[in-house]
C-alpha cells in the first residue's frame, strides 16, 4: 500500500523545481527534494562481485536498528540488486516489516540454526520487491539461546548454514543483512561469525556513544578468536534533527572517532519512517518520495559505492 500522500509530496517537488523561486521554505525544502530524487534516478549502483554480508548491531536499544536494515535492504534491491535479510530478533520486527509471514507455526531461522533445517526450506519472498528475501523469525527464536549452549559448533551454525545457502542459491545475492537482538547473546555472536562487516545505527541523541566502547571490544573479540575476516565497515547516524544542537554535536563527535566508517547521509527523524512498519512495509515503498526515504536511499547508494572494504 503506497501511501497517497506520497504522490502529492512527489507532484509538490516536481512542480517547485520549475515553478518557484525557491524564496520560502517550503519552496527551498521542496526543491531540495526534487534535486535529491534526480540525482539518486540517474545513479546506476555498482553490484559487488561477491556477497557481501552485514551485521547490523548496536547493543543499545532504539537506535533504529531493525528500521535501517530494512530500509537500506529494500533500497539495494529497489536499484537492482539481490538481497536477504536475516531476522535474528526474537521479536521479528523486520519479518513484519518486509511483509513476510512469520506466526509460531512458521519455518524460520529458528530451524535452521536449532535443527539444521536448510536456509532455503524458509527463505520467503518480500512483496516489497521481486529481488527481496527474507529469512524470518518467529517466538520460538527467544528459547534459542539457552538451546544452543549445548550445541556442537554453536558459535558458527548460522554462517555454516549461510555459506552453504549462498554456495547452493542458482542465482548470485549481493547483499545479506542480519538484524540482530539488542544484547550480546549466542544469537548475535552468530551473526557476528556469520559476517565480514558490522553495520552500526548510532541514534543523534544523548548517551549515543553510551555502550559503544563495550560493543567494539566484543567485535575485536570476535575478530581474534572466531572470525579475523569481521570488521566494522559502516556506521550510520540516525534520528538526526538539524534543529537541535545537541543532534548536531553528536554527528561531529560520533564523525570525529570514526572518520573512516561513518556515511555521509544522516538519516532524519520522520514520521513516515515510523508510520511503514505498520503497513507491513520499507519507507522506501511506502513512500518513496519523503525525506527518509530518500536519506535510505543516499546511505544504500554510498555503502555500494564504497564497496568491500580492504
Amino acid at each position: 500500500m503506497k501511501h497517497p500522500e506520497g504522490d502529492v509530496t512527489q507532484t509538490l517537488a516536481d512542480n517547485s523545481a520549475a515553478s518557484f523561486d525557491e524564496s520560502t521554505p517550503l519552496a527551498r525544502e521542496l526543491a531540495e527534494i526534487t534535486r535529491r530524487r534526480q540525482a539518486l534516478d540517474a545513479d546506476v549502483l555498482p553490484l559487488p562481485l561477491t556477497t557481501r554480508v552485514f551485521t547490523v548491531a548496536n547493543q543499545k536499544g532504539g537506535v533504529g536498528k531493525t528500521t535501517t536494515t530494512v530500509n537500506l535492504a529494500a533500497a539495494l534491491a529497489r536499484a537492482g540488486a539481490r538481497v536477504l535479510v536475516i531476522d535474528l530478533d526474537p521479536q521479528g520486527n523486520a519479518s513484519t516489516a518486509l511483509g513476510v509471514e512469520h506466526r509460531s507455526e512458521t519455518a524460520s531461522v529458528y530451524d535452521v540454526i536449532i535443527n539444521d533445517q536448510p536456509m532455503a526450506d524458509v527463505i520467503q519472498k518480500s512483496p516489497e520487491f521481486d529481488a527481496l528475501y527474507c529469512v524470518p523469525a518467529t517466538i520460538h527464536l527467544a528459547g534459542a539461546e539457552i538451546e544452543l549452549v549445548s550445541l556442537v559448533a554453536r558459535e558458527q551454525r548460522l554462517r555454516t548454514a549461510l555459506e552453504k545457502f549462498l554456495d547452493e542459491s542458482p542465482e548470485q545475492f549481493h547483499y545479506v543483512f542480519i538484524d540482530c537482538p539488542p544484547s550480546l547473546g549466542l544469537l548475535t555472536i552468530n551473526a557476528f561469525v556469520a559476517a565480514r562487516e558490522v553495520l552500526i545505527p548510532i541514534q543523534c541523541e544523548y548517551y549515543a556513544l553510551e555502550g559503544l566502547s563495550q560493543l567494539l571490544t566484543n567485535i575485536q573479540l570476535i575478530e581474534r578468536h572466531l572470525n579475523p575476516k569481521l570488521s566494522v565497515s559502516t556506521i550510520l547516524l540516525t534520528m538526526y534533527d538539524s534543529r537541535t544542537n545537541l543532534a548536531n554535536q553528536v554527528a561531529q563527535d560520533v564523525r570525529d572517532h570514526f572518520p573512516e566508517q561513518v556515511l555521509s547521509t544522516l538519516i532524519p527523524r520522520s514520521v513516515r519512517i515510523s508510520e511503514a512498519p505498520s503497513y507491513g512495509q520499507s519507507v522506501i515503498s511506502y513512500d518513496a518520495s519523503s525525506p527518509g526515504s530518500l536519506s535510505y536511499l543516499e546511505a544504500a547508494a554510498e555503502i555500494a559505492h564504497r564497496g568491500t572494504p580492504a
